[in-house]
């Protein structure tokens, strides 16, 4: 493959990963890292940093459609956030002591905690309509949105904060290590354990992961392990894509975007296994 072929064919996939993760929340890094390194044979380490540049590109693409649109929480995003890039700084030093296959099957073990929780809440009842979360009442986390899909106003109430910071932080620890930005612990974390609906914790996952992707990539590129070859036509493919993304997501229904999620985390996590195994 020529070196032209190889970016052409990086940035039409980048465009794919992008809408993906978009539209479930993961970043465009949860398809991008098994692609670099399954398909183009690319180092984990080198494969995560340019992940973590499409984390950034992804973000950038769809959190302002979502907070024009309020589907992305502003108040619950920045308050997890905090726990966040904490631990994604945790994460981002944990790297060099940590082997690539252990790497590849702790990605692969996340991946499928995920997909499981999810599927377990794939017919789940409505948003609560009260909370007793003092954190959550005092910091006014609660909110509403417009859903197209359903053509109504969908009020919702935030609970278990303090869970809520936990898991965000174990999230931003993966994403760091992983490069997939977070968003397979973040969006499950919001939807299950703090009860947020499935599109406000995409799209507040989307706000999220560029502000903990920033955080960490300082660190992988100060190690050189930020390519600009690979990163570049990465970055632009993820930006195109997630700008589809975030438009597709308007007009699909939450339980469509739980079996999405459910679909590509359950691929990745094992074919990433299988490389783990490999080793």
């Amino acid at each position: 493959m020529t070196p032209l072929d190889f970016v052409v064919s990086l940035a039409l996939i980048s465009v794919v990963a992008g809408a993906l993760g978009a539209l479930v929340g993961l970043g465009g890094g949860v398809v991008i890292v098994p692609v670099l390194t399954i398909l183009y044979g690319i180092n984990i380490r080198l494969a995560i940093g340019a992940s973590i540049v499409s984390v950034i590109a992804t973000s950038s693409g769809a959190a302002a459609a979502y907070v024009r649109e309020r589907m992305a929480n502003l108040r619950v995003g920045m308050f997890l956030e905090v726990a966040t890039t904490t631990g994604a700084l945790s994460g981002a030093f944990l790297t060099t002591v940590l082997p690539a296959r252990l790497l590849f099957v702790f990605f692969a073990a996340v991946l499928g905690y995920s997909a499981l929780a999810t599927f377990k809440r794939r017919h789940r009842a409505a948003p609560l309509s009260a909370s007793n979360d003092r954190i959550a009442n005092a910091l006014s986390l609660h909110g509403s949105y417009y859903d197209p899909a359903e053509r109504r106003e969908i009020a919702y109430h935030v609970v278990r904060t303090r869970l809520g910071l936990t898991l965000m932080y174990v999230a931003g620890l993966v994403s760091a290590l992983l490069g997939i930005g977070s968003g397979a612990l973040k969006v499950p974390a919001m939807d299950g354990a703090m009860r947020l609906p499935m599109k406000v914790s995409t799209a507040t996952s989307n706000f999220m992961i560029g502000v903990t992707a920033a955080a960490s990539a300082g660190v992988y590129f100060m190690r050189g392990q930020i390519d600009p070859i690979i990163a570049a036509p990465v970055a632009v493919g993820i930006l195109a894509g997630a700008t589809i993304g975030a438009r597709v997501l308007n007009s699909v229904t939450s339980a469509t975007i739980r079996i999405v999620f459910v679909v590509v985390l359950v691929a990745i996590s094992l074919e990433m296994l299988q490389k783990g195994i490999a080793g």
